[in-house]
Formats: C-alpha cells, sequence, structure tokens
C-alpha cells in the first residue's frame, strides 16, 4: 500500500531541502576560507642571503635580515637575526639568537663576568660559542642553529633547527 503524503508534508520536505541546499552554499565557501591556509604546502628550504663571506670572522657578528613569510593570506616581510661566525674548521655556524629558557634575545660577549659566551639578560642564562646551554644556567637546551649554504661569494640561511635533532 502506498501513503499519500499530505500537501503540508510535502511542503515541509520541500522547504527544508531549500533551505539545506542555501544552507550549504552559503557555509561551503566560509569553510573553504577557512580551512584553505591548512591545506596550503609549506614551502620548503627557502633561504634568504643575509652576508657576505668577507664578513665572517671567527667571532660571532650579529647579521639581521628579513624572510618573507605568509600567515594566512597576510604576506609579510618577517625580521630575523643570527650569530654568524667560522668555527675552527673554516665551516659557517649560524646560531639563533633566542634564548631556550623563556625566548629573550642574547648577546654576545656583552657580560664581562662572563667574556666569550652568549649571555640571556632576562634571566642570566648562558651558552658556549658553539651554542650548548652551561649547566646551571636557566635555559635546559642548546641554541637552534640555522641551515647554512654558501655560494659564490655569499652565504644564504634557512630555517633554525634545534641542535642535536631535539
Amino acid at each position: 500500500m502506498s501513503e499519500k503524503v499530505s500537501r503540508r508534508q510535502f511542503l515541509n520536505y520541500t522547504l527544508t531541502g531549500v533551505g539545506g541546499f542555501m544552507a550549504a552554499g552559503m557555509l561551503m565557501p566560509l569553510a573553504r576560507f577557512a580551512i584553505d591556509p591548512v591545506l596550503q604546502k609549506e614551502e620548503a628550504g627557502s633561504l634568504v642571503q643575509v652576508g657576505l663571506l668577507k664578513d665572517l670572522t671567527n667571532e660571532p657578528k650579529r647579521f639581521d635580515f628579513k624572510v618573507k613569510q605568509v600567515d594566512g593570506w597576510v604576506k609579510s616581510d618577517a625580521p630575523h637575526s643570527a650569530w654568524v661566525y667560522k668555527d675552527e674548521n673554516g665551516d659557517i655556524v649560524a646560531l639563533s639568537p633566542v634564548c631556550k629558557h623563556l625566548g629573550c634575545t642574547v648577546g654576545w660577549n656583552d657580560n664581562k663576568e662572563h667574556p666569550n659566551q652568549f649571555f640571556c639578560p632576562c634571566h642570566g642564562g648562558r651558552y658556549e660559542k658553539s651554542g650548548q646551554n652551561i649547566k646551571g644556567t636557566p635555559p635546559l637546551a642548546p641554541l637552534d642553529q640555522y641551515q647554512v649554504k654558501v655560494e659564490k661569494d655569499a652565504f644564504y640561511l634557512g630555517k633554525a633547527l634545534p641542535q642535536g635533532g631535539k
């Protein structure tokens, strides 16, 4: 036996279906707008020219540079810094100036009580020239180290990665 659909039920089904399509039509672009940045692929390994090889010595020197950054739909140039020097083997070492304790900025050789060390003025954190944290001071991890690439007479820096793979 077939059941008859009343006029009231037919209108109810029709209006509910049309309303559902309209709601989906409005919500799908909004959902795509919110989720789209998550679906974008990250640019891997983008390196930025920071300085010239002739400017490097065995003493850490601070270099300031900008990295193109995309945050959602906002494109900007984000300022970064690095302490860069040549080690005893002639390899370039580039360390992040961000203290691993609370994110303050460390300085090189700017504390007379602790010469030839990176020093964080906020809480007394100290690091060796290699970026290794000194035991007994607040930071529990070494300074992050930038990826380095040399091309012709310039050096390029990439992402700052934790030392020791942690």
